[in-house]
């Protein structure tokens, strides 16, 4: 479906310059899956992977925060070309603030999606603050947005493609591909 931002949408989304991400439950569906050696299994999905290159070619920068630390998540943020990757960090509004002052963003220019308690200073934070339907039952009731898809199955590319048509980038992204 078409994203279609309400006006309250648009004024906040229209200054999204910076796009945070948590992993487990955003990116991926919230599953550990362990070989029998002890090896962890992250699955992404293409969606939000392309959703994220759209973005970013569209002049929005992302990052990733999350509470685990995996070499999956290293590869997929470099495959992907996001610059910005803390991991092993429950404390995610201190490394969201942390990301601020190295890079100069601010709260009134940031969009953070996350799906879990840890995640809610952060989602309380910014300008933005997104979730998924299977998110806790808080963070949905602070977040300005739900995703009509789950963690791992095109949540974050809706929140991508709903930051580009609010800020009128959709359709010329769109065009490449017409």
């Amino acid at each position: 479906m078409r994203p279609s931002p309400t006006s309250e949408q648009v004024e906040k989304l229209s200054k999204i310059k910076l796009m945070v991400f948590d992993v487990d439950g955003i990116l991926t569906n919230g599953t550990l899956s362990f070989l029998a050696d002890g090896t962890e299994i992250k699955t992404f999905s293409i969606l939000d992977g392309l959703g994220l290159k759209l973005l970013m070619s569209s002049g929005v920068e992302t990052a990733i925060i999350t509470g685990r630390s995996s070499p999956q998540v290293t590869l997929r943020a470099e495959s992907l070309g996001i610059n910005f990757t803390q991991q092993g960090r429950e404390d995610k509004l201190v490394a969201l603030k942390e990301l601020w002052e190295r890079t100069g963003y601010d709260a009134s220019n940031t969009a953070y999606m996350g799906d879990d308690l840890p995640d809610l200073s952060a989602i309380r934070a910014v300008q933005f603050g997104a979730t998924v339907p299977n998110g806790h039952w808080l963070i949905k009731e602070h977040a300005d947005w739900i995703s009509t898809s789950e963690g791992g199955k095109g949540a974050a590319r809706e929140i991508c493609e709903l930051i580009m048509a609010a800020q009128g980038n959709l359709d010329s992204a769109l065009g490449q591909y017409l």
